[in-house]
């Protein structure tokens, strides 16, 4: 039986954090095709410069302000696209943030701030739109995560183990959502040009653009796949790393995010990048 794929002509497409990086390429880009999208940030000055340079495209983008940590918000969200602009076809919850863990100043807040943002931030997007499209018999849910949610890695135990946890609700969600006819996509990116990664001292492969993330989320959610993973060599190296035994594994990862040579506290160790966002 083949998944509901959402279509311009189904209703609302809702993409959060599309201030910047992938969920602003990618508003963009599913308004090129006609889609009329629904974007959700804290910065109300990014999201409406967002709408100005959608004006000439054949879809369109409507800005609706909201904090994914605050769950009230995001009721509303979906409140306005359901009662004030049309049918939630699809939800892509993309918003993220990157906290850096310093084994020298471990600090509780860092988790906390993670896991209220990648973890929390998506349940509190996810329990109001299956709601909405249970109620429809049909709908669209996209959950990113991150290619480092596969294992560990340096300064990542926060960022990663939100990640990690992502993957393990999507893969729960898509066999109890099929039920209701919702189907569920694992968005994986590598490492992606964003600001955070172009300052980062830490080691990572070349990074893709936002532009290229978001053409590959785009093709992906048209497709019947359940995982959207990319750049694919990067993705399926990743995964081949997690069937190492742990001595190998992590003697591989420490080499590859040159950590031998530094190791915690290092200077300029804390800015590693944002895989996602």
């Amino acid at each position: 039986m083949q998944g509901f794929v959402a279509r311009p002509e189904n209703g609302i497409v809702w993409i959060s954090g599309a201030s910047s990086g992938i969920g602003r390429a990618l508003a963009l880009k599913l308004a090129s095709e006609g889609y009329d999208v629904a974007v959700t940030a804290r910065d109300h000055r990014k999201l409406v410069e967002l709408q100005g340079e959608a004006g000439d495209l054949p879809g369109s983008i409507i800005v609706l302000d909201g904090d994914v940590t605050d769950p009230k918000d995001m009721e509303h969200v979906v409140a306005a696209i359901e009662y004030e602009h049309g049918t939630l076809a699809m939800a892509v919850l993309n918003a993220g943030t990157y906290i850096s863990v310093d084994v020298a100043e471990l600090s509780r807040e860092d988790f906390e701030k993670s896991f209220a943002v990648n973890l929390s931030g998506v349940v509190n997007c996810l329990v109001p739109a299956v709601r909405h499209m249970k109620v429809k018999g049909h709908g669209q849910i996209a959950i990113v995560s991150s290619a480092t949610g596969y294992g560990g890695q340096p300064a990542g135990a926060a960022y990663g183990a939100a990640k990690a946890a992502l993957i393990n609700m999507a893969e729960s969600l898509k066999i109890d959502l099929e039920a209701l006819g919702i189907r569920v996509q694992l968005v994986s990116p590598g490492f992606v040009d964003t600001e955070t990664a172009r300052n980062s001292s830490f080691a990572v492969p070349t990074p893709i653009s936002a532009e290229k993330a978001a053409e590959e989320i785009a093709a992906g959610l048209k497709s019947q796949s359940f995982e959207i993973a990319f750049p694919r060599g990067f993705a399926y190296r990743m995964k081949l790393l997690r069937l190492l035994p742990y001595g190998l594994y992590f003697r591989a990862v420490a080499w590859a995010a040159g950590w031998n040579s530094r190791g915690p506290g290092a200077p300029g160790r804390s800015a590693a990048p944002h895989p996602a966002e």
